[in-house]
């Protein structure tokens, strides 16, 4: 992905903020080896992996072949720019769940963007960010949990405060996904702060008070 440096520095900022959860998404869905009966075996038929190797900001990071996949990626927080911009969402997340719609783990991105900030980050402060960030991120398997057949993931948003157009509420829905009863555990992974752009990525995982379905 390259930056292109034709919107507002605000714009922009937000912009790339959307590619970083882009890449960053695509990263922990193949860290955790969602596909591995369904996308494996279509892309055996071509002799290729599920994933393909790309560069991003001079990062060689994953992207998945199939096309519905990163449709629903970028499509998912594509429609969230505008709300961004509002300052409207708080977190972004990806959530795991089982067959009984319960949360078994959830990557938390918790975002904010300063829109006073009048200049477009630097790339040689976001290549150096970028890098460790997503180093870590790489890092954090052995802090998630294995994969069951059954589980199912879904990109869910935290919002400050509900869109007040109408055209903007249509375009979500609420999940069906249930909440956890107690506050969770929480195990931090990484955090970035580069003027204008706050993003802390915690995994929670149900309180062992949790009760069992």
């Amino acid at each position: 992905m390259e930056r292109k440096k034709k919107q507002s520095p605000q714009n922009e900022n937000v912009k790339f903020l959307v590619e970083f959860l882009q890449v960053a998404i695509t990263s922990i869905i193949f860290l955790k080896g969602i596909y591995p009966d369904v996308l494996v075996i279509i892309c055996m038929i071509v002799n290729e992996g599920a994933f393909e190797r790309r560069r991003y900001m001079n990062l060689v990071v994953h992207r998945a072949r199939h096309p519905q996949l990163n449709h629903y990626i970028q499509h998912s927080l594509n429609s969230l720019v505008p709300h961004i911009q509002q300052g409207l969402v708080e977190r972004v997340a990806v959530i795991f769940f089982n067959r009984d719609k319960i949360p078994i783990e959830k990557f938390m991105f918790k975002i904010n963007v300063n829109q006073s900030y009048e200049s477009v980050i630097e790339d040689a402060d976001l290549g150096v960010s970028l890098r460790a960030f997503l180093t870590k991120l790489s890092q954090s398997e052995p802090l998630s949990k294995a994969v069951s057949k059954d589980w199912k993931w879904e990109i869910m948003s935290y919002f400050r405060s509900i869109p007040s157009t109408s055209e903007d509420a249509d375009m979500w829905v609420g999940t069906r996904t249930q909440q956890w009863q107690q506050p969770p555990l929480i195990t931090p992974i990484k955090s970035m702060n580069i003027d204008p752009l706050s993003v802390q990525l915690y995994i929670e995982h149900p309180s062992l008070l949790e009760p069992k379905p």
